[in-house]
């Protein structure tokens, strides 16, 4: 095994850089670098104290420091590990292909496949209440929707959570009110009712989790969120649906493909 010289390099004392800040660089360096992969472990806090000849209090506020930022996680007697980065890809322009919903599939589903990941849905919540002001604003003012909320997991990991609006009037006594809409899921029922899907709009941004979120979601300190607001519109041009989605940024890598001309 490498020494711990070659690989996390030493302190340089002329720097006004934090020492806990140095050592923090010198491991993200390193994992960036694939010296330690995904899963692997950190050395131990024994093994950095020696090694870089400092106090246990200075590598635990390095180790912090990448646990925050979300580049290792803290296993409780086992030590301090890599997390695992991003494992799905997911491809904007392709994700919601008509081709897929006549497999049966929907986006979620064809993303973990891709990935080779085992995906699942829990959490399951179909009501109809009164939209927000944003969300009826975004459907043509409905007084009611039907909302359905679930979380997404990937081999088990919560990586996403999703609201998805619809207008009553669309959605009341169809199977989109069911828990389970079916084959394709409820963009396929839309176009089975006549609704062919003509183009989605999507805002993204990034922020820092709500509490509710890092619970939902399972999020490790310093993870931030991919808040993603989609409005699917029919061939006629009416907002069929608005998807209300947050997901673990760690948990993705978001893929486009922009036109050239």
């Amino acid at each position: 095994m490498p020494s711990l010289t070659s690989v996390l390099g030493v302190l340089d004392p002329t720097s006004d850089r934090a020492v806990f800040r140095q050592i923090a660089d010198a491991l993200r360096e390193a994992i960036d670098k694939g010296r330690f992969r995904e899963g692997d472990k950190l050395p131990s806090e024994t093994e950095l104290v020696d090694h870089f000849g400092v106090s246990r209090m200075t590598v635990r506020n390095a180790l912090s420091l990448l646990q925050q930022e979300g580049l290792a996680v803290s296993e409780h007697g086992k030590g301090v590990f890599v997390r695992p980065r991003p494992p799905v890809r997911r491809l904007a322009s392709d994700r919601f292909a008509r081709r897929h919903r006549d497999q049966g599939k929907a986006a979620f589903t064809v993303e973990a496949e891709a990935a080779g990941s085992r995906p699942e849905v829990d959490s399951l919540e179909v009501k109809e209440e009164r939209p927000s002001q944003d969300i009826s604003a975004r459907l043509g003012s409905p007084r009611k929707v039907l909302a359905r909320r679930r979380r997404y997991l990937l081999d088990g990991r919560p990586v996403e959570f999703a609201t998805s609006y619809l207008p009553l009037d669309l959605a009341r006594n169809t199977p989109i009110a069911q828990p389970n809409p079916g084959p394709g899921g409820i963009y396929a029922r839309l176009e089975e009712m006549g609704h062919r899907l003509d183009h989605f709009d999507e805002e993204i941004r990034a922020r820092m989790p709500s509490p509710a979120e890092v619970r939902t979601l399972q999020l490790a300190s310093g993870v931030p969120v991919i808040h993603l607001v989609r409005t699917a519109y029919d061939s006629e041009g009416r907002a069929v649906e608005v998807c209300d989605t947050v997901m673990a940024a760690d948990a993705y890598v978001l893929a486009y493909q922009l036109p050239a001309n």
